[in-house]
């Protein structure tokens, strides 16, 4: 069966970014008109896939809207954020104009020129906040757990799925919020509010220490790059809106992906430890049921796997 976008324009927020570049370059594998339109605060140009057309712009400005009456966008994948946790609790009002009024700013503009879906990068683990032991006996946490975000980043996540809820009922805009685990992959930044996967595979590469936050125990559902560009290829295609998990329902520790890295790495580096993070989540992991019996993904990579092709490319890099 033909990709349901398949000939017609897709804009890519955020598309010279980690996962973003990923989803573009999997979009014009199903033959999408795609474009990709990023501010390169934390993209990188090369990262825009060949076929692509590229706007270099910030989703708050009017350019950015007037992309919708120009090029009419059937499908917008919107992964462009402000993504650091820190930053949205010393600046709120910063997080809340790009999180909030920027993807406002395109829904509107999306509106007004025939849009017809929206796949939302959200997030699982600042939505959710710790395992709650009345769902699910505290095991993976399903789309219906309470959402009860620790920082303005996961309240701007949560106040932008409300949105797309407000633009469904009202003006027939179908969407798939995607609730992402912890992503990892190839393209991921080492710098800045970076995952702890590139940190990691960066510093062991380069024979530099590790000191891991606290006993290390704290757990995460990490999910491999490519099986979230899956998941965003079947939230298009399926002819559903809601809410999707995406993740794998295993929980891993710091301390198993530091012994993962460093073996992969073969770096034989000491695990440090330090005091740990204060308000640090102690645990997150997903339930993906929902996901897997509406939207038919499933995710493919073990941690092992995926670690192990990660670090390959950071070596690659790093050479």
């Amino acid at each position: 069966m033909a990709f349901p976008f398949e000939g017609r324009p897709v804009l890519v927020t955020g598309g010279a970014g980690f996962i973003g570049s990923h989803v573009a370059d999997r979009l014009v594998r199903e033959g999408c008109d795609v474009h990709v339109l990023d501010d390169l605060s934390g993209g990188v140009p090369s990262n825009v896939p060949d076929g692509a057309t590229f706007h270099e712009l910030d989703i708050r400005s009017q350019e950015a809207a007037d992309l919708f009456a120009t090029h009419k966008f059937a499908a917008l994948c919107h992964l462009a954020a402000q993504m650091d946790v820190r930053r949205s609790v010393a600046d709120p009002p910063f997080d809340a104009d790009v999180n909030v009024l920027g993807f406002l700013n395109l829904l509107e503009a999306g509106r007004e020129n025939g849009l017809e879906k929206v796949a939302f990068a959200s997030t699982g683990g600042a939505i959710y906040g710790e395992p709650d032991p009345d769902v699910n006996g505290g095991g993976p946490q399903p789309e219906s757990h309470p959402t009860l975000p620790m920082s303005p980043y996961g309240i701007t996540k949560l106040v932008s799925e409300h949105y797309l809820r407000f633009y469904h009922q009202t003006h027939g805009l179908e969407y798939a919020a995607l609730r992402f685990g912890n992503v990892y992959g190839p393209r991921q930044n080492p710098h800045g509010e970076a995952g702890v996967v590139a940190i990691f595979a960066q510093r062991l590469l380069r024979g530099e220490p590790i000191t891991i936050n606290g006993p290390g125990e704290q757990t995460r559902d990490y999910v491999f790059v490519g099986d979230v560009v899956k998941a965003f290829v079947a939230g298009l295609a399926r002819d559903t809106s809601g809410i999707y998990n995406v993740g794998t329902g295993i929980e891993t520790s710091v301390n198993q992906l530091f012994r993962h890295i460093n073996e992969f790495t073969e770096a034989g580096a000491d695990e440090n430890h330090g005091p740990a993070k204060p308000g640090e989540q102690q645990r997150s992991v997903l339930d993906v049921r929902h996901t897997k019996d509406v939207l038919g993904w499933t995710p493919e990579i073990d941690v092992a796997t995926g670690l192990r092709t990660t670090v390959d490319w950071f070596r690659e890099q790093e050479a």
